[in-house]
């Protein structure tokens, strides 16, 4: 895998010129740097003696207190520490800056010469030279010529006009040039109409060529089968002009092969002498094949097979400080340490800067299973900022207190067994649950209430294997999804669409006959993973007898 790299210059007067480093402590008490880009906003603020910075501008839900060093959450007035310090300075960059310093491809669009490659044999060269020409999105042209080679020493390629000022150092390709020859040998090893790869502009004729050819299309529209004939005829130019190619066995039998087919590790076993093999890769296998709804069982033990579920309302009448005053133990003599949520000395008053609490922000409290200990005033403060759902849970060790429930919108599942085995569980049936939930508009306990969210990718189709484990992980699912926690409106981590239904850490497979993207079988731990995960979401064995009563 080929993946493009970039270097940034700075201008000398920011953070990174001046050596300075911003960094903000995590929860393991260790200082962790800022992004560059954050930083040099944070040390511009500060330079320009600011009491403080907002970062929401460059996409952080942050404030900067320069008066206490703290870094603040917008949303949940968390407080951290953060600290300045000097490292080493940037070095500076003598002369103009260079326009492209990546590679495969430019900004522009036309793939730049790749650097002086560690290895200049004939394989390296022409992998490298056919990777970036594939990489490119101009409108290029990939056209197998043949060139005449006069008698003298030949003479180095000029590139077409269409590509001005792009020079490569000697026993590299331009993209858009002939091929050049590698080594004199090779030179005077092809004959006189050897063909050779050149790439031109789509409304240009290759040199040597009459101006009545008419141009193929473009890189951009060549199919698979395009991209196989021109590695076909490739390989065939390199064995006519004494380049050696990677000896492999495909699947229609055994062949020379364009190095670049075969890839850095195929030339690299190639030339250690080891067997190179070709295959395709593993189909991936999202679904069961087609079931009938005779042949859909219910879950033995498992009333219906399906469960609606929509917004609970949570129980009105109790005020935060009644609700945690269920779960907490005043302290009158509060230890030496900081307030995890504030990070004020427990022995001082809250460092709280929200709405205030009708508590005394000096006042201290113990949560009584985990012995955790904050001041009452921050404590009623992150409830007011939760699901407000009669539960709390420890910033510090996750401890549930009462019945913890979600935001999940208001959907339906469904849940029975399909006669097919799961890869691993070949001794039993497979438990299928299909969630379905529909767009619709975000309510008070949403990141953004009243604006409207999406729902990508429903429904959506998750397995389990049909054993007692499996019936067991089903039966705490159905109770997570009663509490509303299977789910959650935020921004999607592959995609990075905001406002849209994404899992809310309860990991599910949903890949049924293979575990090419990690989200299917044979997995031999999912089970025990998976219970672990609804653990934390206070959700146990001790749930069900709960849910019964």
């Amino acid at each position: 895998t080929i993946r493009p790299v970039r270097r940034s210059y700075y201008d000398p007067s920011s953070a990174p010129g001046k050596g300075v480093v911003w960094e903000w402590e995590n929860d393991s008490g260790s200082w962790t740097p800022y992004d560059m880009d954050v930083g040099i906003t944070i040390q511009r603020a500060y330079e320009k003696q600011h009491p403080w910075v907002d970062l929401s501008a460059i996409g952080f839900c942050y404030v900067i207190d320069f008066a206490t060093m703290g870094q603040i959450n917008r949303q949940t007035q968390r407080k951290r520490r953060v600290r300045r310090r000097l490292d080493m300075v940037y070095p500076l960059v003598s002369g103009t800056l260079p326009k492209s310093q990546s590679w495969p491809a430019s900004p522009g669009g036309v793939a730049a010469a790749p650097p002086i490659p560690a290895c200049a044999c004939p394989q390296c060269l022409l992998v490298m030279s056919v990777k970036a020409t594939v990489s490119a999105t101009g409108p290029g042209t990939a056209i197998l010529q043949p060139r005449k080679v006069p008698s003298a020493p030949p003479t180095t390629p000029k590139a077409p006009a269409s590509a001005p000022g792009v020079k490569a150092p000697d026993g590299t390709a331009t993209v858009r040039g002939s091929l050049k020859p590698l080594a004199a040998q090779g030179s005077q090893r092809q004959a006189a109409s050897t063909p050779t790869l050149s790439l031109t502009g789509s409304n240009t004729s290759p040199p040597g060529t009459g101006s009545g050819k008419v141009p193929r299309p473009g890189l951009s529209t060549l199919n698979r089968s395009h991209l196989q004939r021109l590695a076909i005829a490739q390989s065939r130019v390199l064995i006519a002009s004494g380049v050696p190619t990677v000896p492999v066995k495909n699947l229609t039998g055994s062949s020379p092969v364009n190095p670049a087919l075969a890839g850095i590790t195929g030339i690299l076993m190639s030339a250690a002498g080891l067997p190179v093999c070709l295959t395709r890769p593993p189909k991936l296998v999202l679904h069961p094949p087609p079931v009938s709804k005779s042949e859909i069982q219910s879950i033995p033990g498992i009333s219906h097979t399906c469960r609606k579920t929509t917004k609970k309302q949570a129980k009105k009448g109790k005020t935060p400080e009644e609700v945690l005053k269920k779960y907490l133990q005043k302290v009158r003599h509060p230890p030496d340490e900081d307030c995890t949520i504030c990070m004020e000395r427990l022995s001082a008053p809250s460092g709280y800067k929200g709405p205030q609490p009708a508590v005394k922000p000096d006042l201290v409290g113990k949560l009584v299973k985990c012995g955790h200990v904050f001041h009452l005033h921050c404590l009623v403060a992150m409830y007011n900022n939760g699901n407000k759902d009669g539960s709390l849970q420890c910033p510090t060790c996750k401890t549930i207190y009462g019945v913890k429930t979600g935001t999940q919108p208001p959907g339906k599942m469904e849940y029975h067994i399909i006669p097919h085995a799961l890869p691993g569980h070949s001794d039993c049936k497979t438990i299928r649950i299909i969630y379905n939930i529909p767009p619709g508009v975000q309510g008070p306990e949403h990141p953004n209430p009243g604006k409207s969210f999406t729902a990508r990718g429903f429904p959506r189709h998750c397995y389990l294997p049909d054993s007692e484990k499996g019936r067991k992980v089903l039966k705490l699912l159905l109770v997570a999804w009663d509490r509303r926690l299977i789910f959650a409106i935020g921004t999607s981590s592959t995609t990075g669409e905001s406002d849209t239904v994404i899992w809310n850490e309860i990991h599910h497979k949903t890949e049924f006959g293979s575990n090419l993207t990690g989200h299917g079988y044979p997995d031999i731990n999912y089970l025990d993973n998976v219970l672990a995960e609804l653990a934390a979401q206070g959700i146990t064995e001790e749930s069900l007898v709960q849910e019964k009563d």
